[in-house]
């Protein structure tokens, strides 16, 4: 799969790049992306951001597609979004935002982007959204992004704290334009 850039009014989500470690250690050190976006029992310093960077940027194995979405103006890291488990038609997806960038819609603007990219030009039929139901934010980020409500999955998931959490399940279709 080849790496693209794609607009999305005053975002660019882009290839990860080496020069983007510093924020992102910042990031994964907030409280709130370290719950619901766990990485392991890992300090998260330059090495192991560097490390997160460069294994989101390689599309190699055609599982995944993970951008960084950045302000189009300066450049400025505000989240990540990506697609992971691509296969026989079908990707979760998931994101983050920076600390800085919340509030602005920004999630929302950057899962409508990459979800119509999976669909158009991947050719994908069935993009799944799961989230912690204790995370009514990213609720609202799979509502507003036409990702209608499937379910819950009880104790699915073990988030940031240790505790297996109820998530939501979520899911566009191809076909639900």
């Amino acid at each position: 799969m080849e790496h693209v850039e794609l607009a999305a009014g005053e975002l660019l989500l882009r290839p990860w790049q080496d020069e983007d470690a510093p924020a992102v250690r910042d990031a994964l050190r907030d409280p709130a992306i370290a719950q619901w976006n766990p990485q392991g029992d890992d300090l998260i310093d330059d090495e192991v951001a560097l490390l997160w960077v460069r294994r989101r940027a390689d599309w190699s194995a055609g599982d995944h597609a993970s951008l960084a979405v950045t302000s189009a103006v300066d450049g400025e890291l505000l989240g990540s979004v990506s697609l992971h488990h691509i296969r026989n038609g079908d990707a979760s997806i998931g994101y983050w935002t920076a600390p800085a960038a919340r509030g602005r819609h920004v999630a929302l603007r950057a899962v409508v982007r990459l979800t119509d990219w999976a669909f158009a030009d991947l050719g994908l039929h069935r993009v799944e959204l799961c989230h912690a139901v204790a995370n009514p934010a990213s609720c609202r980020v799979a509502e507003r992004a036409g990702y209608p409500a499937e379910g819950t999955l009880r104790e699915s998931y073990r988030y940031g704290d240790g505790r297996r959490y109820d998530e939501h399940l979520h899911a566009r279709l191809a076909t639900d334009r």
